[in-house]
This record gives structure tokens, sequence and C-alpha cells, in this order.
């Protein structure tokens, strides 16, 4: 593989090297990944389905699932579909614009995620904390604020980490990734990239920090309340956030071990951070839908009816 050089890349392309050290073994990941993309469209677009057809469920808990899985349509299909032409069959080339253009949806929508869960947080806190204000609360005209207000931040917030990172000079092709991920890209650059590391952290500390810090505060809330509760009524209300700490974990805890994985990085071979790193963008958007579907009696139920439907239509008597 080249390294970066001292000439200025003239080239419209970059070569995404897939997982160091792992090279030779890419073929083998081309079927878990194409099963994992499936059941991530199958299981999404069936919730999706199943919240807008179930009258029980225009409840705004399911209003937010239904936006989480939105989210991971989007995240899985900015990564998956490359990856698999990369691996079977050895094309790592991706153009300029659309390794900026896949930059920029992948950090995107992976804070609007963030935003998702922090909301979904809130939802659980006023559910049990503030049962009797939560029809008054948790409104219709709240929740497209909350959606509004998640997409713009990831919007906007990672608009500018992009253009700054599509005005560098490049020297080196080779992106030592599965993905366009921004501080692997501009480190090929042959400019300095302080500004970039910079305002690549503050973005992370936006959307990582703050989001799990008003998230720890609402579940402590949370336990303080239910703790509270009648016995016989602690484990319902603990029935109702298990999913969703089950997504958050899945979602988060990959994310803070690669934050230590590149703190205390000293003998820890390249492919372990790649491997994590996409752990915590392509096990999420399938995992989730399965969670909610085990744990979630009413989108249990949904997701049944609408098979059933599905099955009726496509094997017709």
């Amino acid at each position: 593989m080249s390294p970066a050089n001292n000439t200025r890349l003239t080239s419209s392309s970059f070569i995404l090297i897939g997982i160091p050290g792992l090279e030779a073994f890419h073929i083998w990941f081309v079927a878990p990944l194409l099963a994992i993309y499936t059941v991530t469209l199958l299981g999404n677009c069936i919730v999706l389905l199943a919240v807008k057809t179930g009258q029980s469920l225009q409840k705004p808990m399911f209003l937010f699932i239904s936006l989480l899985s939105c989210c991971d349509l989007v995240l899985s299909s900015s990564i998956i579909p490359k990856m698999l032409i990369h691996f079977f069959f050895s094309a790592g080339e991706i153009s300029f614009s659309a390794c900026f253009f896949q930059m920029f949806l992948i950090h995107a929508f992976t804070g609007v995620e963030s935003g998702i869960l922090t909301a979904m947080a809130f939802d659980r806190y006023v559910a049990i904390c503030k049962p009797l204000r939560y029809p008054s609360v948790l409104t219709n005209s709240l929740i497209a604020k909350i959606a509004t207000a998640s997409l713009a931040r990831g919007v906007f917030t990672v608009l500018p980490q992009t253009l700054l990172a599509m005005r560098v000079p490049f020297c080196g092709r080779y992106i030592a990734h599965t993905f366009c991920e921004h501080i692997a890209v501009v480190k090929l650059s042959c400019a300095d990239i302080t500004l970039n590391s910079m305002y690549g952290l503050a973005t992370n500390i936006t959307f990582g920090a703050m989001d799990l810090s008003f998230i720890v505060v609402s579940y402590i809330r949370i336990l303080q309340a239910v703790l509270h509760l009648p016995r016989k009524d602690q484990s319902k209300a603990f029935s109702t956030c298990v999913a969703h700490v089950l997504v958050m974990s899945l979602f988060y805890v990959p994310i803070l071990f690669s934050l230590v994985l590149h703190r205390f990085h000293t003998n820890i071979p390249p492919y372990v951070h790649i491997l994590v790193v996409n752990a915590y963008l392509l096990f999420p958007p399938v995992a989730n839908p399965i969670i909610y579907a085990l744990k979630m009696a009413q989108i249990r139920r949904a997701v049944g009816q609408v098979c059933q439907k599905v099955k009726i239509i496509l094997l017709p008597s």
C-alpha cells in the first residue's frame, strides 16, 4: 500500500484499504455483511410498516423507534454496499465526491441517532417520573420538533467538518479504513490538519459527551423514581426501559471502547480499531429491530400482523 508522500495528489479518487492487516480475509466478510444488510433492511422496514399500520403504536415511544429505524437504514446503506463491492470485487477505489458524501452521511446520521436515543431517554423519564403529564408533554408536535432538531444538529454540525476536509490538499490516496472516516481521510493531507482535528473532537463531544450525560442523568432520575414505587410496580417500570437500555449500550459502549483504544493504542493492531468502529455503525441497525421485537409485546404483535399480511399477498390461497 502506498503511503502518503510529499507530492500533492492530482487524481480524483481515494483507495479504501479496508481492514489493514486482514486484507487477505476480506472475502470472508462478504457473507456476514450481506446477511447483516439483509436483516437490517428487512427488520427496520417491517418495524416502520408495523408502526405506520398499527393503531396501538401511534404513541411517542413507537414514533421514536420508527425514527431510529429510518436513521439505521441511512447509516447501513451509507457503508455496507460499498464494503460489499470492495471486499467481493477488490474494488476499493472511491471518487472524492463519493468519499466526502459518505463521510458526511455517516458522521451526520451518527449524530442524529445519538440525538434520537437522547430523546428516547427523555420519553422514558416523562413516562415514569411524570406519568400524568406524559400525554400533554410528548405531543406529536414536540416529537416532530425533536426529530427536526436532531436532524438539523447532525447536518449543520458535520457539514463544516466535511467542507474543511474537502479544502485540504492531499498527498496520499490510501485510506486505512473500510469507509471514508473523517480523521482517516484528513491524515492523508500534506497540510496542517489541527483545525480539522479540533473541530472533529468538538463534534464528538457535542454528539457523545453531551447526549450521554443527559441520558445518564435521565436514568438516574428514573431509577430514583422507580425505587419509590411499590415492589409490584417496579418490575413493570423497569421492563419499559430494558429495550432502550440495550439499544443504547449497543451504540455507546463500542464508541467509548473506540475512544479508549485511540487514547491507549500503543500495542493494539490497527485492524482492532477498524473492527470496533465498524461494530458501532453496523451492529445497532441490525440489532435494534430484533431487540424491540423481542422485548416489546406491542411491536411483536404488530410485526406478526405485518408478516401475516405479506404472506397473504405473496402466497394467495
